[in-house]
C-alpha cells in the first residue's frame, strides 16, 4: 500500500514531539520534511528540539528546515514557558553545538512549498503550531493549498474559551492574522482539532503513567521532559482545566496527529464555515464557527468533536515504543 506523505510544521515543544514520534511510529506514513516555526519555543530551540526527537527515534534522515521567527505582522510576544523556556521541559543539558549544520539551508517556507508542488494532490500538511509558515507559503504560491491533499491544524477554540488569552487558543493568539489567512485562504479539506476537542477527549493520569513508563528510549526520554514541567503535573493541571474540562492527561499536538493517520480516530465532527477574529482586545484570535452560514462563505472546514479513545490510546502507546534497542539516548 502506499504510504501517506506527509509534511509536519512544528513549534516543538513536548506535546508536538509526542505528535512527531507517532507520526514516525505510523507504518503507513512517510514525513518528507519537518518545517520548524516559532511558538512554544524561539525558532532556533524548536529546531534543536526537531533534530533531538528525530535522533531519539534513529530518524535523522529525515530534513528539517528552519522558519518563521515571528509573526506574520507586529511584533511577536515572548514565548510560553508552558514548556520550559526550550519547549522540552528545560532538562536538556547536552546541547549539540553544530545543530545548525543538520538543519536545511533551505527556507521552511520555500521547502514546503517545493514538497506540495513535487508530490500535487498527495501531501498532508500537519500543522502543530502558529500558522506562520502556511500564512507565507500562500502568499508566495497562492496555488499552495491546491496543490495539498488535506490539511490538519492543531489549533482555535469552538466556544471563545481560551488557554492564553481569555477568547483564544495559544497557536491562534500566538498569530492570529496568519490563522485567519489560512483559514480563508486554504480551500484544500481542512480538520482542525481544537483546544476544546483535545481537553474533552483527555485520557487518565493512569493511562499517561503506564505511557511514559515503557521500555524504550523514546519513552525514557518522554518522561525526562516531562518530569520537571508544571504542564504534566497532574495536580497541576487538575487545578488549571476542572473550571472547563474536568481532569485527565491532553497530548494536544497528538490529537491533529493521529486524525491525519487514521481518519477513523474521529467518531464526530461539524462541518461548516470558520472566522478567525481579528479585532478587539477580548476576542483578537479566536475562531467563529458559522453553523447559520451569515458569512455567505463557499468553504467548510471539519472541526473534530470526539474521538475514539482506545485507537488514540493505541497510536500514543505505539509512539512511545520505538525504538527499543536499549541504546541510553536520554540525558
Amino acid at each position: 500500500m502506499t504510504k501517506k506523505l506527509v509534511i509536519i510544521d512544528t513549534d516543538c515543544g513536548i506535546d508536538d514531539a509526542q505528535a512527531i514520534m507517532m507520526a514516525l511510529a505510523a507504518p503507513d506514513v512517510e514525513i518528507l520534511g519537518l518545517t520548524c516555526v516559532f511558538g512554544n519555543a524561539a525558532v532556533e530551540d524548536v529546531c534543536q528540539n526537531v533534530l533531538r526527537v528525530l535522533s531519539i527515534c534513529e530518524r535523522e534522515g529525515i530534513p528539517v528546515f528552519r522558519g518563521s521567527a515571528g509573526p506574520l505582522v507586529g511584533v511577536s510576544d515572548p514565548v510560553s514557558d508552558h514548556f520550559g523556556s526550550d519547549g522540552l521541559g528545560d532538562v536538556i543539558e547536552d546541547k549539540d553545538p553544530h545543530w545548525e549544520k543538520k538543519i536545511q539551508r533551505e527556507h521552511a517556507v520555500n521547502a514546503m512549498i517545493r514538497m506540495a508542488s513535487e508530490n500535487q494532490k498527495q501531501v498532508s500538511l500537519v500543522a502543530l503550531g502558529p500558522l506562520t509558515n502556511l500564512a507565507l507559503a500562500v502568499r508566495l504560491d497562492p496555488c499552495f493549498p491546491q496543490k495539498l491533499r488535506d490539511l490538519y491544524i492543531m489549533g482555535g477554540n469552538m466556544e471563545g474559551k481560551g488557554n492564553v488569552t481569555l477568547c483564544a487558543e495559544f497557536n491562534f493568539a500566538m498569530d492570529p492574522e496568519s490563522a485567519y489567512v489560512v483559514l480563508e485562504e486554504f480551500l484544500c479539506p481542512t480538520y482542525v482539532a481544537s483546544w476544546e476537542y483535545s481537553c474533552r477527549n483527555a485520557l487518565t493520569w493512569e493511562f499517561f503513567e503506564e505511557l511514559i513508563n515503557q521500555d524504550a528510549p523514546a519513552a525514557r526520554f518522554m518522561k525526562t521532559i516531562t518530569s520537571k514541567c508544571w504542564a504534566y503535573s497532574r495536580e497541576a493541571m487538575i487545578n488549571k482545566r476542572d473550571v472547563y474540562f474536568g481532569p485527565g492527561f491532553v497530548s494536544y499536538d497528538a490529537y491533529a496527529m493521529a486524525a491525519c493517520i487514521d481518519g477513523s480516530v474521529v467518531t464526530e465532527s461539524i462541518e461548516c464555515p470558520v472566522r478567525v477574529e481579528l479585532q478587539g482586545s477580548i476576542a483578537r484570535g479566536m475562531m467563529v464557527l458559522d453553523r447559520t452560514n451569515r458569512l455567505k462563505k463557499n468553504h467548510s472546514v471539519f472541526v473534530l468533536t470526539r474521538c475514539d479513545a482506545a485507537k488514540f490510546s493505541r497510536l500514543l502507546m505505539e509512539s512511545l515504543r520505538q525504538p527499543n534497542n536499549n541504546k541510553s539516548l536520554v540525558p
